[in-house]
């Protein structure tokens, strides 16, 4: 399961930036809550892990603007859980993963995905 929420308001990090919508995916380990440092941001820029939703939901809810939590399809297979469009570490579907280099889903065609349209994770 996967959902996303635009914050109230920006949230203040320790480091200077500010959190603008989260995103939660449910996994065997547990419950990931990502972080997004720009309101149009496709990758987090950090993550959490949650033992369970209610205490995700607990410490995150009150922060969650008027929208709510929005339901969002899970990841396609070998993409990042992350990411809010199709996009996996290129050749990871062959078996012989290029870290650091990406590839997105367009036409129903796997094509490298620009540097200047990747952010960090």
């Amino acid at each position: 399961m996967r959902k996303y929420a635009f914050l109230k308001e920006p949230l203040g990090r320790g480091e200077g930036g500010f959190v603008y919508k989260i995103m939660l995916y449910t996994a065997e380990e547990g419950v990931y809550l990502f972080e997004y440092d720009r309101p149009d941001a496709l990758l987090s820029s950090s993550d959490r892990l949650y033992d369970s939703l209610e205490d995700l939901f607990d410490d995150w809810n009150g922060l969650v603007g008027e929208k709510g939590w929005i339901d969002m399809e899970d990841p396609l297979p070998d993409c990042q859980h992350d990411a809010f469009v199709p996009l996996r570490v290129k050749g990871r579907g062959e078996g012989k993963p290029e870290w650091g280099k990406f590839e997105t889903l367009i036409d129903g065609n796997w094509v490298d995905c620009p540097p200047e349209n990747q952010e960090e994770e």
